[in-house]
């Protein structure tokens, strides 16, 4: 049991470390995943024929193939390719942000169709055009609504991010693996691994949660664009 505490207290400042470079990985792909999302909800609501074949096969392409696939696809194949020598930790974030703004964009494409139909059109007839319409009026409201879907998506990105150790990111599970390897103690480690993880999560949900409680639209009911 000696034996136990004193390599988690060595190590717990190594993972701790780690717990940082998880949460810069999932901050910039959650951010990355945020503008993709929000440009393919627009254009999939409002774009021509073409926009939305274009965006619906980008979806359906990162929602159909596994995240580690993805990993190894872009980090040892397309950008080498490409001629970008991203690190690991930003070949993870890239790879994250792409992947989960698939899945952004159909909570903020929900997110605009459950707007009431009445506010576009209304915006429109005072002389607004439809990108200001957009922009001013529907965008604001997709924002604060989307909270709650978008709280969900974090939390799967930060569990997500745990495979960036197959490709070397120097994150929290990459750095377990490391320490268990060395002293052969998995079971303490990986029981620490998983209560940081819990905790990340944990902070992130409340602090949605609060934002979700400071910014909720008065009155707001699901109507339908």
């Amino acid at each position: 049991m000696l034996e136990y505490i004193n390599i988690l207290t060595e190590s717990l400042p190594y993972l701790m470390q780690g717990a940082f470079i998880t949460v810069a990985i999932v901050t910039a792909a959650m951010l990355i995943g945020l503008v993709l999302g929000l440009t393919m909800a627009v254009g999939i609501v409002f774009g021509n024929k073409a926009t939305r074949a274009i965006f619906g096969f980008y979806i359906w392409f990162f929602r159909g193939v596994p995240l580690l696939v993805l990993l190894f696809l872009f980090y040892f194949g397309l950008f080498t390719w490409l001629g970008f020598n991203f690190s690991a930790m930003v070949a993870v974030a890239l790879v994250l942000g792409m992947t989960t703004g698939a899945y952004q964009a159909n909570i903020f494409k929900g997110a605009i169709l459950s707007l009431p139909k009445g506010q576009f059109k209304a915006a429109c007839a005072l002389g607004m055009s439809e990108r200001q319409a957009i922009t001013s009026i529907v965008l604001p409201q997709v924002l604060r609504v989307s909270i709650p879907a978008w709280s969900n998506e974090f939390s799967i990105v930060l569990k997500d991010s745990a495979l960036a150790f197959v490709i070397g990111a120097p994150e929290i599970m990459a750095r377990t693996q490391f320490v268990a390897s060395r002293t052969y103690q998995h079971l303490p480690l990986y029981i620490t691994a998983g209560i940081i993880y819990f905790i990340l999560t944990w902070a992130g949900v409340m602090l949605l949660a609060r934002l979700e409680k400071r910014y909720r639209i008065p009155g707001y009911a699901q109507e339908g664009m």
